[in-house]
């Protein structure tokens, strides 16, 4: 067998195999005297400078496209992802009585808010952590962003639907939040003795991340407002 029919069928084995070939693998395809070794060598010059290279890895031989072209070949592809019942309740709740604690999400779902459910919401750009409470604990709230108004081409929270069409549907309760959930004072069974509550186990690492960054652009801002009125003092 000759030196170019040997490249030829070690070319169109490796092109047609669905996983990288070893010599052994071709030399199996290939005449007993075929230079498999030479016919690889040959290749591999040959398309060196191609679009698609010839690579040995660990022994076994494939065609892949040239690396420098990854970014000229790399796609970005928008998926939509569903959002959970859980994630639609919350985003809900978080929309028409914001601003919002974590505990009276809770209460108004009757459940507890797991982990992941903020961190979708927050991944999405729809909600962002607010001010916190004046209240014993100082919890923090949670209220919707100017990407929520986008999404649903809304000007305002008020072009929401009203609260009292919602509650006439039966879609919500016309007691207050706090109030909704029979024996829901008892999902405050966890506070501390001055009435804080504790967020100590579904906080997701989104979710706190989230809560750490509005809590140091606050502090930021205070700093910031403490230096403008000395400046003002001092003029």
């Amino acid at each position: 067998m000759s030196n170019i029919e040997t490249k030829r069928i070690v070319e169109a084995l490796l092109f047609a195999s669905a996983e990288p070939l070893s010599t052994k693998d071709l030399h199996e395809r290939v005449a007993d005297d075929a230079d498999v070794g030479a016919a690889l060598m040959a290749l591999k010059d040959e398309y060196a400078e191609r679009g698609v290279n010839l690579i040995e890895m660990e022994g076994r031989w494939a065609f892949r496209t040239a690396t420098d072209l990854a970014d000229v070949l790399a796609l970005e592809k928008e998926v939509h992802r569903k959002l959970s019942r859980a994630a639609l309740e919350t985003m809900s709740i978080i929309a028409y009585h914001q601003p919002v604690t974590r505990a009276e999400i809770e209460n108004i779902r009757g459940v507890a808010t797991h982990r992941g459910t903020l961190d979708a919401l927050i991944e999405a750009g729809w909600v962002r952590p607010g001010r916190r409470r004046e209240t014993p604990g100082r919890p923090l709230t949670w209220v919707t962003t100017s990407d929520f108004l986008d999404q649903f081409s809304l000007e305002s929270i008020m072009d929401l639907p009203g609260l009292d069409d919602l509650k006439a549907s039966g879609l919500l309760d016309r007691r207050p939040a706090i109030e909704a959930i029979p024996g829901a004072r008892d999902l405050f069974a966890g506070q501390d003795e001055d009435g804080s509550v504790e967020e100590e186990n579904e906080i997701g690492e989104i979710e706190q991340n989230a809560i750490d960054k509005a809590e140091a652009d606050r502090e930021q801002d205070e700093v910031d407002a403490d230096m403008h009125e000395k400046e003002l003092e001092e003029l």
